[in-house]
C-alpha cells in the first residue's frame, strides 16, 4: 500500500484546494485501493463498490475549497465512504421493502400505474432515468434497449466483456423501473391503489 508523510499529505492537499488536478491524481493513487476493498468487503459487490469509491472521490474534488490541510485526510475521506455506504444499504433495504411488496401485489399494481402515465410523461420520466445512470450503465442501455444490439455487439463496441454488459444492463434495467415507479403520477397511482385495496 502508497504511504505518504504527513508533510507531503499537508503539500497535496494545499495544491488540491487551488484545483490541481496532478495533486487530485497523486491522492486517488493513494488512497483509492484501500478504499475500494474495504468497500468491497462491506457491499460484496465489484461494480457498487467502484461506483462508491467513484462518489467519495467525486465529493473529494467538489469538496476540495473546504479541505483543512492541518486535519488528518484519511479520516475526512474514510468518513465520506462510511457516509455513502451506510446510504447504499439504507436504498437496499428501501429496494427490498419495495419488490416484496411488488411481488405480492403482481401485474395487478403495474396495470394500475401504467394506466396513470400517458405517453409523452412516460417518454420524459425514461429520459431523466437514463440520463442519471453513470455513463457506461447508460450507454450499455442505450445501445442494448434503445438501439437493439445485442449483448457481444455492445461488448465488442465498449470493449468489455459480455458479461460486463449482462451486468450493467440488469442494473440499469432495475434503475430505470425504479424511476417509474418513483415517479410523481406512479406515486400517487401507488397510493390509490394501496388505498383501494385496503
Amino acid at each position: 500500500m502508497k504511504t505518504i508523510s504527513l508533510y507531503d499529505e499537508q503539500e497535496l492537499l494545499v495544491k488540491l484546494q487551488s484545483g490541481d488536478h496532478a495533486a487530485f491524481g497523486r491522492i486517488y493513487s493513494i488512497y483509492s485501493r484501500r478504499i475500494y476493498l474495504n468497500t468491497l468487503k462491506l457491499v460484496k459487490d465489484e461494480d457498487e463498490a467502484q461506483e462508491i469509491l467513484q462518489d467519495v472521490f467525486i465529493r473529494i474534488w467538489n469538496a476540495r475549497e473546504t479541505i483543512d490541510p492541518s486535519r488528518p485526510f484519511s479520516s475526512f475521506l474514510f468518513s465520506i465512504a462510511r457516509n455513502l455506504i451506510r446510504d447504499f444499504f439504507r436504498k437496499a433495504a428501501r429496494d427490498t421493502k419495495m419488490r416484496n411488496f411488488l411481488a405480492e401485489r403482481g401485474s395487478e399494481l403495474y396495470d394500475h400505474i401504467e394506466s396513470a402515465l400517458d405517453h409523452k410523461e412516460t417518454s420524459e420520466i425514461l429520459q431523466r432515468a437514463i440520463d442519471a445512470l453513470p455513463q457506461q450503465r447508460k450507454m450499455v442501455f442505450t445501445l442494448c434497449k434503445i438501439e437493439g444490439k445485442s449483448y457481444e455487439e455492445v461488448a465488442a463496441i465498449m470493449g468489455i466483456s459480455v458479461s460486463t454488459v449482462g451486468n450493467q444492463l440488469t442494473k440499469a434495467t432495475k434503475t430505470v423501473r425504479q424511476a417509474f415507479l418513483l415517479s410523481p403520477p406512479a406515486l400517487l397511482a401507488l397510493t390509490t391503489y394501496i388505498i383501494c385495496a385496503n
